[in-house]
């Protein structure tokens, strides 16, 4: 299968303070972020020929991008692929211009989640029947992802109060990360006890293992890689856009093991064959992963081939994916302590390895970055939608 790498580029983002953002609309959001994008990329809103709109439950049309920003009489797409949908924004508008069908393409991913009334508890209510076509009834997350760290914990034989521990440092160190990015939803550095200590949403998770409801907005302006050092001198190209969505059929009735994603398995594997990455953790730079609960960042350590299945406690208590570490992940403090607006949190992601390729991301900066990954996760365990995008600093 033909892909997109080394010929597409990013030559600018954008991205708004995400938090609770009572002060500003769906418009002001997009506004904020793309405004930063453009000038970023030194480029007028008539320089843009097509343009993409990720949101799950902010946008009804492609309109929702085209009226704040006047963008008229250009082909423009609204997407939505779950807690993947910035991410697919960015692959379709990357897809077009590898294509032809466009010189300079707008991905745009926005969530208005804090005058929606919606907590993040209950299952999220995507529209129409809540039952499934084999009759499964939607698992709301917290439990969800609880079942996910206790089957683990089981699984490998891991005391479960040893467990908690060890999923408590991912939310220490994501609140580190997250505390030196100023346009994180929260800023404030957790202890370790702290985190073992706080109010249980679903035991083993409690209040530090999951991520935040929040408001935001994310921005990519993507080029031919051929005409990026016309715009910048430091764009980042593009190395592979892969997208995995499963298919099983209701949880209570399938095999799944509960220690894995297999969509998380797959998409990696196409994103690593595409960008020519034979061993990621010797390979990549720096990596932005769907930390929507601690397990799931644990997790995909193992089902993205950083570390062996069973063995990534040992990683993170030997530092392993700290900012300081062999391999930094989420050091803007990741949807654990940036904020999770659904369709805002791919291109969110980017931003950062974006900044962090060019040098650009202050005191969170890691030291010579070459090869980044972003990488989201839509659904719950047992039937769900991951992206797996790389970027690089360099051509080839």
């Amino acid at each position: 299968m033909r892909g997109i790498k080394d010929q597409v580029a990013i030559i600018g983002m954008g991205c708004s303070k995400f938090g609770e953002r009572w002060d500003a609309g769906v418009d002001d959001l997009i506004i904020e972020a793309v405004y930063e994008a453009y000038a970023d990329a030194n480029i007028e809103p008539k320089d843009i020929q097509a343009a993409w709109l990720g949101t799950v439950f902010s946008g009804f049309t492609a309109i929702s991008l085209t009226r704040p920003l006047q963008l008229s009489y250009i082909p423009v797409t609204q997407v939505e692929n779950l807690c993947a949908t910035g991410a697919e924004a960015l692959r379709a508008a990357a897809y077009a211009v590898a294509a032809g069908a466009c010189d300079m393409a707008l991905a745009v991913g926005v969530e208005k989640l804090k005058d929606t009334g919606w907590t993040g508890l209950p299952a999220a209510p995507l529209g129409g029947s809540q039952i499934g076509s084999a009759g499964e009834i939607p698992v709301p997350a917290p439990p969800g992802f609880a079942s996910l760290a206790n089957r683990y914990f089981h699984h490998y034989g891991i005391d479960p109060r040893e467990g908690k521990k060890t999923i408590a440092q991912i939310a220490v160190k994501n609140h580190r990360n997250g505390n030196l990015a100023p346009k994180a939803h929260f800023h404030r550095e957790i202890t370790l006890e702290e985190a073992l200590n706080a109010p249980v949403v679903c035991w083993p998770l409690g209040l530090y293992d999951c991520c935040g409801v929040s408001d935001g907005a994310a921005v990519a302006i993507l080029v031919p890689a051929s005409k990026a050092k016309d715009y910048r001198r430091d764009p980042i190209y593009l190395k592979a856009a892969a997208i995995s969505v499963g298919s099983r059929q209701g949880l209570i009735t399938s095999d799944y093991d509960y220690v894995h994603f297999e969509e998380n398995v797959r998409a990696a594997r196409m994103a690593y064959q595409e960008a020519g990455i034979i061993v990621p953790l010797e390979e990549l730079s720096i990596a932005e992963v769907h930390d929507c609960f601690t397990i799931t960042e644990m997790v995909i350590y193992e089902d993205l081939g950083w570390c062996p299945r069973g063995q990534a406690k040992s990683y993170i208590e030997d530092g392993v994916f700290t900012r300081e570490g062999k391999l930094p992940v989420n050091t803007d403090g990741g949807l654990k302590c940036f904020g999770h607006p659904l369709g805002a949190s791919g291109l969110r992601m980017m931003y950062e390895v974006y900044q962090q390729l060019q040098g650009k991301a202050g005191a969170r900066q890691v030291q010579n970055p070459r090869l980044g990954l972003t990488h989201n996760l839509g659904g719950s365990p047992g039937m769900a939608i991951s992206s797996v995008q790389v970027a690089g600093n360099e051509l080839g």
